[in-house]
């Protein structure tokens, strides 16, 4: 007998009769002989109408009440889940966060998870029940409260369990069948691959994939669970996320030919901010990022230009979730006179577009292809970032499109027929 753990996202369960088709997927598991724990996401678009909702009664929503307010969405979803599976006589009970033991910090809206106790989970599958689980939420011991993981928390919940619980594999359901070459959304012909290596979907996360959260794959990769990323939709086979066994290896230490890029991923939620005119000399760049990181900004990447020889200064430009970026142009403003820069420039209209891939490793002209692309396709680069498996360039939002196109194309990635997405929403 297996222990799966299954999660589902809202689109997944987006009204009655999806919540029915999963539970009859999830009937389908247990029956096969698996003992089976499900992590369920709110329904459809529930959190961003509970959140906008909220921003109707008051432009600053306290994060403890805003915490309880949107963990009501999952709780809807995993009674409802349950009933259905009921209903087709089998045994399941329901828990929420905190009572299926996600023990959490105390930060409300972005908390993470600290220890995982799931006694009575186990205690309900010893029974032979089915087991759901209300994603996205846990509680903090310290006081009592209710807290959320952030958006695409219902991810890391699943995978939280299944190292608390020593399960075989991680089951992530979504609207489209498995990790793709790129967003089908955007790339008609992208493919899904049959295997991925965590480090990779790490890299394509980190980017802008949004097929899974970057805090599940760091998470599933540090406690060794393998994730299988699926379509609730069909019965296709999906995509193994597995931690390899060392370079060029695969998780049970046999040799494997790690493909050149395994896929490219987009992202428009980042803006830039240009500091202008501050002095090139040891020290500068480190009280400056101080001051960003005291906004608790989180930095991409970072480009500093020569320095200019007669006048000794240098231009600094970084990139940042759009969010952040008037808290911290404030904080830089209010320190302009310690810093001693000459201004800030601000843009918001940006893309990045990230190429991934194990293989970039041992294989040359990568950077080369990547670039040819680009200018065939008339795309000006902006700033250019890389680490061992990845190259990521910014250029303009609205040649991101073209530019995922462009690139896709020139390293063979493009399938033989459109991908189909099922719900359309990626949540």
């Amino acid at each position: 007998m297996a222990l799966i753990v299954q999660k589902f996202g809202g689109s997944s369960v987006a009204d009655a009769e999806s919540i029915k088709r999963v539970a009859k997927r999830i009937v389908e598991t247990r029956k096969a002989g698996n003992e089976v724990v499900v992590a369920v996401s709110a329904m459809g678009d529930t959190t961003d109408d509970l959140l906008d909702l909220a921003h109707r009664v008051t432009l600053l929503p306290a994060p403890r009440e805003l915490d309880m307010l949107l963990t009501a969405g999952e709780r809807i979803s995993m009674a409802l889940l349950a009933m259905a599976i009921k209903s087709m006589g089998h045994d399941a009970r329901s828990f929420t966060g905190s009572q299926a033991g996600m023990i959490t910090d105390a930060q409300h809206g972005a908390a993470r998870i600290v220890d995982v106790t799931p006694g009575r989970v186990r205690a309900a599958l010893d029974e032979g029940s089915i087991a759901i689980v209300a994603g996205f939420q846990g509680f903090n011991r310290g006081t009592g409260d209710i807290t959320t993981l952030g958006r695409g928390g219902s991810d890391t919940t699943a995978v939280a369990l299944a190292a608390a619980l020593d399960a075989d594999v991680c089951e992530i359901y979504t609207d489209v069948d498995g990790i793709f070459t790129a967003d089908p959304r955007i790339v008609p012909r992208a493919h899904a691959v049959p295997r991925i290596t965590s480090e990779e979907m790490l890299e394509l996360a980190a980017a802008g994939a949004k097929v899974l959260h970057i805090r599940a794959v760091e998470y599933a990769r540090r406690h060794g669970v393998t994730l299988h990323v699926r379509s609730s939709f069909s019965n296709k086979q999906g995509t193994i996320v597995y931690n390899p066994a060392g370079p060029g290896l695969d998780e049970n230490g046999a040799p494997v030919e790690e493909p050149v890029i395994a896929g490219v991923a987009t992202d428009l939620s980042e803006a830039k901010i240009t500091v202008v005119g501050i002095r090139d000399e040891p020290g500068k760049a480190a009280e400056l990022f101080t001051a960003v990181a005291r906004t608790g900004a989180n930095i991409d990447m970072i480009v500093q230009n020569v320095s200019a020889a007669a006048t000794g200064l240098t231009d600094i430009s970084f990139t940042l979730p759009k969010a952040s970026a008037q808290s911290v142009l404030t904080a830089l403003s209010s320190e302009q006179a310690t810093l001693g820069f000459a201004s800030l420039q601000h843009d918001d209209q940006i893309g990045k577009l990230a190429l991934v891939g194990a293989g970039m490793r041992t294989n040359a002209g990568v950077s080369a292809q990547l670039f040819r692309a680009l200018f065939d396709a008339g795309i000006n680069i902006e700033m250019i970032s890389t680490s061992e498996i990845r190259i990521s360039v910014v250029t303009r939002a609205d040649s991101i499109r073209a530019a995922a196109l462009a690139v896709h194309s020139a390293f063979g990635l493009d399938g033989d027929e459109d991908a189909v997405v099922y719900a359309g929403t990626g949540r």
